[in-house]
């Protein structure tokens, strides 16, 4: 069980990033609270979720449309477009770096923020603060990072916990995304890795049915949401 003396928060009120014209509200475990893998392991299956060294989960009124999500990856599999996907990355090479934000990734994010994230706020963010956000002193966290041949075109920043991975952020060169999916490949790189790992699940963050940008997660089948303190099937949505 996670310790009794645990205290959670709730933020002050702020304007929903995912859906226009909402308020959000997080609940926010202590930020003094010392941390560890095997304690967010069981707040991540308690739809928490990890940003920095803090770690949340929405809690908004009359909301409940962010939904946490979870891949069994024993009985996870690919569609069609999935497994072409698969095929047409598979000159890439990968490499799982422990060693934290290099400074090579800053070009590549740069990139990425202004191309995805012009005008909302990220695109203004250093690579040190940006680099605060995907790794913490606590927990061990993979750079997954794909090249072809040398050049660098995509990182996956995934904690490694001990039910499965946690897909934190992924970062990728736009331009090349449009033809590769690197999205879509990296996490099928770290569903394929934690199956190998002998591990679970993985965890690719928050499901929102009205937001496009946080839709997709229900391609990947089968998949479960934590709803009303309980993981359930979650169904694909129609194109």
């Amino acid at each position: 069980m996670i310790s009794e003396s645990l205290e959670l928060y709730i933020t002050a009120s702020h304007e929903c990033p995912y859906i226009d014209g909402n308020k959000a509200t997080n609940l926010l475990v202590d930020p003094v609270f010392r941390m560890d893998p095997l304690v967010y392991g069981r707040l991540i299956d308690k739809g928490f979720r990890r940003s920095g060294g803090d770690i949340y989960r929405p809690c908004c009124y009359r909301c409940q449309a962010c939904v946490s999500t979870r891949i069994d990856v024993a009985t996870f599999e690919p569609r069609r477009s999935q497994r072409r996907n698969w095929t047409r990355n598979s000159d890439l090479r990968v490499l799982v770096s422990h060693q934290g934000f290099k400074p090579e990734y800053t070009e590549l994010y740069l990139n990425y923020i202004r191309s995805r994230h012009a005008g909302g706020g990220m695109d203004e963010d250093t690579p040190e603060s940006f680099a605060n956000f995907i790794v913490t002193d606590w927990c061990d966290t993979a750079l997954i990072e794909l090249y072809a041949g040398e050049r660098l075109l995509a990182v996956a920043a995934t904690d490694c916990l001990p039910q499965g991975l946690s897909s934190v952020y992924t970062f990728f060169d736009p331009a090349v995304s449009a033809q590769r999916g690197l999205g879509v490949f990296s996490l099928l790189w770290q569903i394929e890795y934690a199956r190998a790992l002998g591990l679970n699940y993985v965890y690719p963050g928050y499901w929102i049915e009205q937001s496009d940008k946080m839709r997709y997660k229900t391609d990947f089948q089968p998949i479960e949401g934590y709803i009303d303190n309980e993981w359930v099937a979650l169904p694909r949505q129609a194109a």
